[in-house]
C-alpha cells in the first residue's frame, strides 16, 4: 500500500498522518483497522482452536483404527464412517469472510439486513458515533462492510462501475424476490432459470453493490 518513493527505514515508526499520506488512507480508516484487528484476531484463535480439537479427535480415531487393523479385529461400519467423515472435514480451509468497501457503512449495514434480509453481524463504532466497520451473515458466511478511503478502497458509486458481485443462496428465490422488489430495491435482473440449475434473480444497493439470489432448481 506504500508507493514505491515513500522510504522507510528500518525501526521507523509512523505518526497516524504521515502513514495516511503515505499509504492514500485517511487516519480514521487506519484507526479503524487498528481497532478490528484483535476482533479479527480473537476470530482466527477460535477456529484455531476448532480445528486443533477436531485434529486431537481424528488423531484419536485414527490410532484406534490403525491398532485394530493391525490385530485384524472386526470394525464395525459405524467406526469406519465415523472415521472417514472427520478425514474428510479435516481440510485447511474452513471459511471465508469477503469485504466490501462502502462510503456510508451505517447505511448500507442497515439496507442489507432490512431489504436482502440478511442476518445483522457486529457492528464497530468510533467514539463519535461514526460506523467504521460492520459484518453481516448469510448462513455461516460473513461479510464485512468496509469503509472506503483514499484511492484504493473504492465504493463502486464512486467509480461509476461495477467492481464486483456477491452471490447468496436461499430457500426460496422467488418469495426472496417478492420480499427485496416490495421493499424498493433496484432489479437489474427479474428471477431466470438458468441453464446450470439454479433460479436467480439480481439487485443492487445504493452504492452500487450487486447482489444475486439463488436456489437450486427441482
Amino acid at each position: 500500500m506504500i508507493g514505491p518513493d515513500t522510504q522507510h527505514q528500518p525501526g521507523q515508526t509512523w505518526k497516524a498522518g504521515a502513514l495516511a499520506k503515505a499509504t492514500g488512507l485517511t487516519v480514521r480508516t487506519l484507526h479503524h483497522c487498528d481497532e478490528i484487528r484483535l476482533p479479527a484476531i480473537e476470530r482466527h484463535l477460535a477456529g484455531a482452536r476448532h480445528r486443533a480439537e477436531m485434529a486431537g479427535r481424528l488423531c484419536t480415531r485414527l490410532a484406534a483404527l490403525a491398532a485394530e487393523l493391525a490385530q485384524h479385529e472386526h470394525l464395525s461400519y459405524q467406526e469406519l464412517f465415523a472415521t472417514v467423515e472427520e478425514m474428510i472435514m479435516d481440510g485447511t480451509v474452513h471459511g471465508t469472510t469477503g469485504l466490501l468497501m462502502y462510503d456510508d457503512v451505517a447505511a448500507a449495514h442497515e439496507y442489507i439486513v432490512q431489504v436482502f434480509g440478511l442476518t445483522s453481524g457486529q457492528v464497530w463504532k468510533s467514539d463519535d458515533s461514526f460506523t467504521e466497520y460492520g459484518e453481516v451473515r448469510a448462513g455461516e458466511q460473513v461479510i464485512g462492510l468496509h469503509p472506503a478511503g483514499g484511492t484504493t478502497y473504492r465504493s463502486p458509486r464512486s467509480v461509476n462501475a461495477v467492481t464486483g458481485v456477491t452471490a447468496i443462496s436461499v430457500d426460496d428465490v422467488d418469495a426472496h424476490y417478492a420480499r427485496t422488489l416490495a421493499s424498493g430495491a433496484t432489479i437489474v435482473c427479474e428471477p431466470v432459470d438458468r441453464p446450470y440449475g439454479i433460479r436467480e434473480y439480481g439487485a443492487s444497493d445504493p452504492e452500487g453493490q450487486i447482489w444475486w439470489f439463488q436456489s437450486p432448481l427441482g
